[in-house]
């Protein structure tokens, strides 16, 4: 990939429980579709020969045994909920054995929970092995990972406030169900946007398919991707056949240049 454009891999594209959801036997989770096989969400995006994982979940160990590019240089993260911080622990390996420490960026209060529920990994003289953070927290302003400039994107998760990204023409927003006309503004121009679609009927703090394809009609980007769907949505081949031109259902696995 040429070091001035941007990459994305999908790593997981799926909902908190993951797709197929444990014993179902809907159409979805009976699927030999491998596309229709989905972890928790999660994305690594490269640019400017850095790269920037996106939420790192308990699936992590798993997609990072099968991706195409396994280096990490820094973490991103949305919010505080188990399926978008379930893996940390499996960045030690980037961390060499505590030596190094791992850049983190998030808000205030994911940091505040993590250090509640991983404190391990925040003191000053950790056991061996496990990961060290160096913590940078975030508000609405942009800021440089490794001279990749990152914008915060603010969005609501029903009543919790949590944030997408913006990184050079790609956005990835996950898990919103509003999104505040500033941040629909910070938006605008991107070639590339990535959104959450849980499903078609309603849920309290998801956008439905419905809900998601609105706010893309509204940005307008070049080319839009759904994630973080569940096995509600439809199995994948029949989906996208549903979906307007330039939307396209997002699958583990695929990575998309521009």
């Amino acid at each position: 990939m040429n070091s001035s454009g941007v990459e994305i891999e999908f790593l997981g594209t799926g909902t908190s429980t993951g797709v197929p959801v444990i014993r179902c036997q809907c159409e979805v989770c009976r699927s030999t579709d491998v596309r229709d096989k989905r972890f928790r969400s999660s994305v690594i995006v490269r640019t400017q020969g850095v790269n920037l994982l996106v939420d790192c979940g308990p699936d992590f160990r798993s997609q990072m045994l099968a991706v195409t590019n396994p280096e990490v240089d820094a973490l991103l993260v949305t919010h505080i909920h188990y399926d978008h911080v379930g893996g940390l622990d499996d960045l030690r390996v980037f961390c060499g054995g505590g030596e190094h420490d791992m850049p983190v960026y998030a808000r205030a209060d994911v940091f505040e929970e993590l250090k509640r529920h991983m404190d391990y990994c925040f003191v000053e003289h950790p056991y061996p092995g496990v990961p060290s953070f160096e913590t940078h927290v975030i508000d609405d302003k942009a800021f440089s990972v490794f001279g990749v400039e990152v914008t915060p994107i603010p969005v609501m998760h029903g009543k919790l406030p949590i944030v997408g990204y913006r990184i050079g023409d790609v956005a990835y927003v996950t898990d919103a169900k509003t999104i505040p006309q500033e941040s629909i503004n910070k938006l605008r121009g991107v070639k590339l946007l990535v959104i959450n679609a849980l499903r078609h009927t309603q849920h309290h703090s998801h956008m439905t398919l419905e809900e998601s394809l609105s706010v893309i009609k509204d940005i307008n980007p070049q080319q839009a991707y759904l994630t973080h769907v569940c096995h509600e949505i439809g199995v994948h081949a029949q989906v996208e056949k549903q979906l307007p031109a330039g939307v396209k259902l997002a699958y583990d696995g695929l990575v998309v240049r521009i």
